[in-house]
């Protein structure tokens, strides 16, 4: 039996429309706060015969490993190339990309003073999911955070006239420097269903991982380059806080190291305390003294970290040693994406350095 399985499910019915697709090519991941994308390809003898069961705006497609789903979305092009038929599809929150708010302030639950943005996204799916033919079975984590958004002078406002879209207001809402993060997740219930999820993770997702690592001669593939460059590197950081013109909150941090004078300044608009402020700006300089990092790797599957075991936003030791350098440090994966039919299933995943990551409230 096939380790993986693809098939495809009507939108709003649940119906399962093709139970195994002999899908070629197939690539596919998740990403924090973004969709996440799928792509593979059926031989047009294939293609001719399951056209309705890859209908895009309709099908659903779920990549499936030893009986767990891996990822599941939406199918949204399968215009044929050069004797090929592509499947791409992308995760739950694209479809918010198709959608807008059209009677203002998401139905009536706006406008938004000082309220959880865990809240306003939980508002955004309710509205878009009740809708005639809007409701994707989409469910949202109850998490809560610490951050806000609007303010009695700026209220946070979604009005009709300016047809906002709602997968531009998601975006808004994690794009600040600690706010709350999330991807996209399906799961197998116990009574057969499948539950779509949105995961929100505050003040993040993920967690740091003692149980798993990333080796060179282990489970690496390949041998990535440790990224040695003075495009993020400071050793003076300027922080400015909230407030306006000379009543802007300041603080400075600077260090002689040996090096050049080199500066980066850092924007906090919404921290209060001056004593926060220069936490928060030596801790950047400190992060930004650092040098080197691994920006993406290729494992393959392996009991060090065996298929599926990290989760999007996990901090895990990686280790590179080659004839150009030996470094090891923690680093958090950010996205994945799996290449079934290798012997045996790699993944190539994208890093970030753990302490590139603030995550605290905004206040801390």
């Amino acid at each position: 039996m096939a380790r993986w399985r693809y098939f495809t499910q009507h939108a709003l019915t649940g119906e399962i429309l093709h139970p195994s697709l002999p899908l070629a090519d197939v690539q596919f991941g998740n990403e924090l706060n973004g969709p996440g994308e799928f792509q593979g390809t059926l031989a047009p003898r294939w293609a001719k015969a399951n056209t309705a069961a890859l209908e895009p705006g309709i099908a659903l497609i779920y990549a499936e490993a030893d009986g767990i789903l891996r990822w599941g979305g939406l199918i949204w092009d399968t215009t044929p190339q050069d004797g090929e038929f592509p499947v791409e599809a992308a995760g739950w929150s694209s479809y918010l990309t198709k959608r807008h708010d059209v009677d203002g302030e998401l139905g009536g639950r706006g406008p938004y003073v000082y309220t959880d943005p865990c809240t306003v996204i939980r508002h955004l799916w309710a509205y878009a999911q009740e809708k005639a033919d809007g409701d994707l079975g989409v469910v949202v984590d109850a998490t809560n955070s610490n951050a806000k958004v609007g303010t009695p002078a700026e209220p946070f406002h979604s009005y009709w006239y300016e047809t906002p879209n709602l997968g531009d207001m998601l975006d808004d809402l994690v794009s600040e420097d600690g706010a709350p993060q999330y991807v996209n997740t399906c799961s197998k219930q116990a009574n057969g269903t499948i539950e779509r999820r949105l995961r929100l993770g505050y003040p993040r997702l993920g967690a740091r991982r003692t149980d798993i690592s990333f080796t060179s001669g282990v489970n690496l593939v390949d041998s990535p380059p440790v990224k040695r460059a003075i495009d993020d590197y400071a050793n003076t950081v300027i922080g400015t806080g909230s407030g306006e013109g000379r009543s802007t909150r300041y603080a400075v941090d600077a260090v002689r190291d040996g090096r050049l004078r080199l500066e980066h300044v850092l924007a906090l608009p919404t921290v209060n305390g001056t004593d926060t402020l220069g936490r928060r700006v030596g801790a950047e300089r400190k992060r930004r003294q650092i040098m080197g990092e691994v920006e993406q790797i290729t494992i393959r599957d392996h009991p060090a970290a065996p298929l599926g075991s990290w989760q999007i936003g996990d901090d895990v030791r990686v280790t590179v040693n080659n004839q150009w350098t030996s470094w090891s440090g923690w680093c958090r994966i950010t996205a994945d994406s799996f290449k079934p039919g290798d012997a045996p299933d790699r993944a190539t995943l994208t890093l970030r350095r753990a302490d590139s990551f603030h995550y605290g409230s905004p206040e801390v």
